[in-house]
């Protein structure tokens, strides 16, 4: 019971942040590496975890680090991107720009 309060915490920081609490699903898996936590919650609140430059999900990190050090254990953070998601995606990628500007100077 002890081990899961890393589950635990986490599960209460998420819903409080997020607009769909009852999408949260946290999945905790333990092997050689230490403790991983897989985060799923709805499309929508993907920015909200997430935070401006990630800033929400580097804190959840330190602080889900902090409670495994205490335990004695590696604590790491998944965030499953759910189908459907909000995000915003860049319309090019880095690979095509530099493909148009190598094609461009072979002219």
């Amino acid at each position: 019971m002890a081990t899961e309060k890393d589950q635990a915490f986490l599960e209460i920081i998420v819903k409080s942040i997020v607009n769909h609490p009852d999408d949260v699903r946290v999945e905790r898996s333990v092997d050689e590496m230490g403790v991983l936590l897989t985060l799923h919650i709805h499309p929508e609140d993907m920015g909200n975890v997430i935070g401006r430059q990630g800033q929400t999900a580097k804190a959840i990190r330190t602080l889900l680090k902090i409670i495994g050090a205490r335990n004695q254990a590696r604590v790491n953070l998944k965030i499953v991107e759910p189908e459907g998601s909000t995000r915003g995606r860049k319309p090019e990628t880095v690979e095509a720009v530099e493909t148009d500007v190598v094609d461009d100077l072979k002219i």
